[in-house]
């Protein structure tokens, strides 16, 4: 279900974001909603995302997500209601792979990333990004999503 996983750097990234903690089975009501407050105040600042759009997990806690909805922008917006400039820092060892498939799978692939990073004798770091290259709006066909799932490692 996962590509072959790669350990690559990732370099620092100008985001605009919502950060939001809620109980995880809000995840779904609280998304949409979440993404186009970002996409309004990116567009009111006169830019366009850069790249698709991602969820920047804080930290992992089985009950409740506390994330970042997040868009790649070329310069810092100002504030602007929820929305807020930021930075994804960069990161020197992230284990990287793409995941095919509908979003209802995500959990096992990230199961199956973290397998492959402890296998590798590597350690994972509190938190994780999924950049959605490919989803709903690239059609019905689950088959052709894609995920980019990111876990920064600790050296």
């Amino acid at each position: 279900m996962i590509d072959t996983p790669q350990i690559v750097t990732s370099p620092a990234q100008i985001i605009a974001f919502v950060h939001l903690t809620v109980p995880r089975s809000e995840i779904r009501h609280v998304m949409g909603p979440g993404l186009q407050e970002v996409m309004a105040a990116v567009s009111a600042a006169g830019q366009k995302p850069v790249g698709p759009w991602f969820t920047h997990h804080l930290k992992m806690d089985p009950a409740v997500f506390d994330f970042r909805i997040c868009v790649r922008v070329t310069t810092a917006i100002s504030p602007t209601g929820r929305v807020q400039p930021g930075e994804l820092p960069a990161r020197p060892r992230v284990a990287r792979t793409v995941y095919h498939g509908p979003y209802e799978g995500l959990p096992g692939a990230w199961g199956e990333l973290e397998k492959w990073i402890a296998a590798t004798g590597h350690r994972s770091a509190a938190d994780l990004w999924e950049v959605y290259a490919a989803g709903p709006e690239a059609g019905p066909d689950s088959a052709h999503w894609r995920t980019e799932l990111n876990r920064p490692l600790v050296e």
